[in-house]
C-alpha cells in the first residue's frame, strides 16, 4: 500500500501475468503533470537552502519528503538536475498534494 501522500498514489497497478504463469503487480507508469497549470503562489531562492530540495520542500510545503511537489511544478524529471538548472528559483505550488 503506498502512501496517501505519495506521487504515486493515484496511479493505480496492473498485473504481468508471465508465460509460466507467475504474477507481479507493478504501478503503472507516471507522468508529470504540465508545470504550467499547477498554480503557484511564490517562488523562492533555492540558493538560500544550500540548493537541497529536501529542505526547500520542508521550509515550503511543510514536508520534506514533498520534494516531488517542487520536480513537478518546475517541470523536473530529476531532482538534481533541478537544483543544477533552476538559477535559484523554484515555483512553490499553492496546495501540497495537488499535482499528483
Amino acid at each position: 500500500m503506498l502512501d496517501p501522500k505519495s506521487r504515486y498514489a493515484a496511479v493505480g497497478h496492473e498485473t504481468y501475468e508471465a508465460p509460466d504463469g507467475s504474477r507481479a503487480i507493478y504501478l503503472r507508469r507516471r507522468f508529470l503533470p504540465d508545470a504550467d497549470e499547477i498554480p503557484a503562489f511564490r517562488s523562492v531562492d533555492a540558493s538560500r537552502f544550500a540548493q537541497r530540495l529536501d529542505l526547500v520542500a520542508a521550509r515550503t510545503l511543510g514536508d520534506a519528503f514533498a520534494f516531488w511537489q517542487l520536480c513537478d511544478a518546475n517541470a523536473a524529471m530529476n531532482p538534481f538536475d533541478l537544483v543544477a538548472e533552476c538559477g535559484g528559483r523554484l515555483r512553490v505550488p499553492s496546495t501540497p498534494g495537488s499535482s499528483s
